[in-house]
């Protein structure tokens, strides 16, 4: 009861105060908890898309929104892919800029394995692919980029829960390669997947974001001002041919990393604090929605029997579990012996081979590429999704045992190192030669 003497009449569904809003964005910041609604978006599109409300799925998907005056009338699942998926490419920007003038990415010393590991492990996805196709017969190439992307979401996931007692080094190197990856995957989205590009729109775009770059630098740049900047470099980049998450991508890489002139000293950067902003938007809502309108494909037999005999299944699927990994283990082992470049003390070839299983979860980049390789009314896009699902599954799996297993090594080698050392410490190690019989 209260001080007046009345009964409190309990709610069951109160408005979350601030601290618990705080809380849940914090959680949604986290790797794990990205890959966890990136991962529950697929299997609720999967369970969905065979269910007996399938046809509710697919007529949601299709469902038309938005002016068709302004070119924007949409499906569902076209906003999500087009839409809500440029919030991820932003902060996959975001996090370049930071890579690229703080971080890992700003030396060319401590870059260089991890970036050239990122282009091999993205060369010999597509070379697999290829070679897939040309053994079938098939002259259906267009979807050679779709196993060369790394899902950075779910890498950094599966290596956090099944990557206990490996060297930090790793997480870096995993972390880079996957940074470097995005980049590479960005230019090859910009270059090979836009249709007839209009110079006229992709010129108002670049000067969206060349205002913004202005703006944003600005002590006090008002956030209105800069979000419709963005969704004007979003509006030109979609009209321009070219896909509109580049627009994402030019937006978050125009975001200053360091604190400007305008700026004290100390400041937080616009990155970061960007990044704060909406990176739970991104891994708690944009991501999920997309991989709910992207992950749905049917599973019963029939569609798994096409999915097993299509060439571009197939090469998607071998580009995933053994192109990528073999392209970042191959790559890194000639860099590392024949420049004489080196990898952290702390790391084994046996964990560079398990970070590149690791690197073949290739999901949220990969359905959008597969996406636009093979449009809906293709007869390869269903199977072509299935291999992304299986591959990107099968790559997780064989990462993760793999891991786990470098993971024990490493904490037996430590607690024999352990016990060494206390021994010489305690003046109880013999180090005297046995004689023989």
């Amino acid at each position: 009861m209260n001080p007046s003497g009345r009964r409190e009449r309990w709610t069951a569904f109160a408005r979350p105060g601030a601290g618990a809003i705080r809380n849940l964005a914090d959680t949604l910041r986290g790797e794990s908890a990205g890959a966890g609604f990136l991962l529950a978006g697929a299997v609720v599109a999967l369970a969905w898309a065979n269910s007996p409300a399938r046809d509710s799925y697919a007529d949601l998907a299709a469902t038309v929104i938005g002016p068709a005056a302004a070119h924007l009338d949409l499906t569902v699942a076209d906003w999500a892919r087009d839409g809500l998926l440029t919030v991820f490419f932003f902060t996959v920007g975001l996090e370049l800029k930071r890579e690229f003038v703080v971080g890992q990415l700003r030396r060319l010393a401590t870059a260089i394995v991890p970036v050239v590991a990122a282009a091999g492990g993205m060369a010999l996805p597509a070379l697999t692919y290829w070679l897939v196709g040309a053994v079938q017969g098939s002259d259906e190439m267009s979807g050679w980029a779709i196993p060369v992307a790394t899902d950075i979401a779910f890498a950094v996931a599966v290596l956090t829960a099944f990557g206990r007692g490996l060297p930090a080094a790793l997480r870096v190197f995993l972390l880079t390669l996957a940074v470097a990856d995005d980049l590479l995957g960005i230019v090859v989205i910009a270059v090979f997947y836009s249709d007839g590009i209009a110079l006229g729109w992709l010129g108002g775009s670049l000067g969206a974001v060349a205002v913004y770059l202005v703006a944003v630098r600005r002590r006090r740049a008002p956030p209105l001002v800069l979000f419709a900047l963005a969704l004007v470099a979003w509006y030109c980049m979609h009209r321009s041919g070219i896909h509109s998450t580049i627009s994402g991508v030019a937006i978050g890489f125009a975001t200053p990393a360091r604190p400007t002139r305008h700026q004290p000293p100390r400041a937080t950067p616009r990155t970061e604090r960007y990044e704060h902003c909406w990176r739970p938007v991104s891994s708690g809502f944009a991501v999920p929605v997309f991989a709910l309108f992207a992950a749905g494909v049917e599973l019963d037999p029939a569609a798994l029997g096409r999915a097993v005999v299509d060439p571009a299944a197939q090469g998607v699927l071998a580009g995933l579990v053994v192109g990528k990994p073999v392209g970042i283990f191959l790559t890194t082992f000639a860099l590392v012996k024949l420049t004489g470049a080196a990898l952290d003390r702390s790391v084994r070839w046996g964990d560079v081979l398990a970070v590149g299983c690791v690197g073949g979860v290739g999901f949220t980049v990969s359905l959008l590429i597969g996406e636009l390789a093979f449009p809906l009314a293709s007869p390869h896009a269903a199977a072509v999704k299935a291999g992304v699902l299986f591959g990107s599954l099968g790559a997780a799996v064989i990462g993760a045992v793999l891991l786990a297993l470098r993971g024990r090594w490493h904490r037996r080698h430590a607690d024999l190192a352990w016990a060494s050392e206390h021994a010489i410490d305690q003046g109880d190690l013999d180090l005297t030669v046995p004689e023989s019989d």
